[in-house]
């Protein structure tokens, strides 16, 4: 099948369902390049499995963590996260990033030999953006909305920030362009990586061999980096692996018997208020920055950690 043909078959339909006066404007917007459909198309398949482990979990007996209104929050914070990316990508963080590609020291195609060093790579940098994202307020103010679901099922993996691109994810994955690392190849590995991790938020999987456990992000692992128990809180950023978790002392076992996870993000509580899931840490950032005298503490309100924030009494 030629991807590219396929690319430009659903642009082309998802043109036709529109006023032709909005051509010109959508048509700006729409994937250039294959790669980018990867994580749209997922959509639908990713609601049909929520569904599906709805049933498995109410046929057990489980499905206490399960509600219609918090899956329509989820899924719609999913597909404001994805529109607001498809847009972003196409007139911000594409052309940003193919200026950074232009400096580039040496030209790295991926092949079949190279396509799996790439991909660790792009896992070696989602680790340090998801590890600033629960360290720095900037990136935590659109991460926060991942971690606002008190309850883990599959439609919580669906729970991001239209804010991701604001705040600037791409910056990380930035050091693999200037290696000579195709923009759109890092964009689509990237994707690959956030479809994975759709897997592993839920309860229907325990744990794994040992061997699996140690080496991959697992429903496990990914549970307790879910957790606001103390033993669980800014631990286990792996996307697809945990090894760098082990390396950088991240890590922590899940312990379903002795401390089960209580899910949420501390200080926070959760909605389905879509605006104030998406905005309220966001402002109140932005907010303090304001309010605080000097720019030590101004940029302090930004750059510490979110646990420095002056929460509303």
């Amino acid at each position: 099948m030629n991807l590219t043909i396929l690319k430009d078959q659903l642009n082309q339909q998802i043109l036709s369902l529109l006023p032709e006066q909005w051509h010109g404007l959508v048509s700006s917007v729409l994937p250039q390049h294959w790669q980018e459909w990867v994580l749209p198309l997922m959509g639908l398949p990713f609601l049909m499995l929520f569904a599906l482990e709805w049933l498995y979990q109410k046929s057990k007996g489980k499905d206490k963590n399960f509600s219609i209104k918090r899956a329509v929050t989820n899924f719609s914070l999913g597909g404001t996260y994805l529109l607001f990316e498809i847009i972003a990508q196409a007139l911000v963080v594409l052309p940003i990033c193919m200026w950074v590609y232009h400096f580039r020291f040496f030209d790295i195609p991926v092949t079949w030999l190279t396509a799996v060093p790439i991909f660790v790579a792009v896992e070696f940098c989602y680790y340090w953006f998801h590890r600033a994202s629960h360290r720095i307020t900037w990136f935590w103010s659109a991460h926060v909305v991942h971690h606002g679901d008190d309850k883990m099922n599959l439609s919580t993996a669906m729970r991001q920030s239209l804010l991701y691109s604001v705040v600037g994810w791409w910056l990380f994955f930035t050091p693999l362009m200037l290696l000579g690392v195709h923009p759109v190849w890092v964009f689509f590995f990237y994707a690959l990586d956030l479809i994975y991790q759709y897997f592993i938020h839920t309860e229907v999987v325990g744990k794994l061999p040992a061997w699996i456990e140690y080496i991959f992000d697992t429903p496990s692992n990914h549970r307790a980096h879910h957790g606001t128990n103390p033993e669980y809180i800014d631990k286990n950023y792996g996307g697809v692996l945990i090894i760098f978790d082990r390396l950088f002392g991240t890590y922590v076992e899940e312990d379903l018997v002795n401390n089960p996870v209580r899910y949420g993000a501390v200080g926070e509580q959760t909605t389905d208020n879509m605006p104030k899931a998406i905005f309220t840490v966001f402002l109140r950032m932005w907010r303090q920055f304001f309010n605080e005298k000097g720019l030590k503490n101004k940029l302090a309100a930004l750059f510490s950690p979110p646990e420095n924030q002056k929460l509303p009494h």
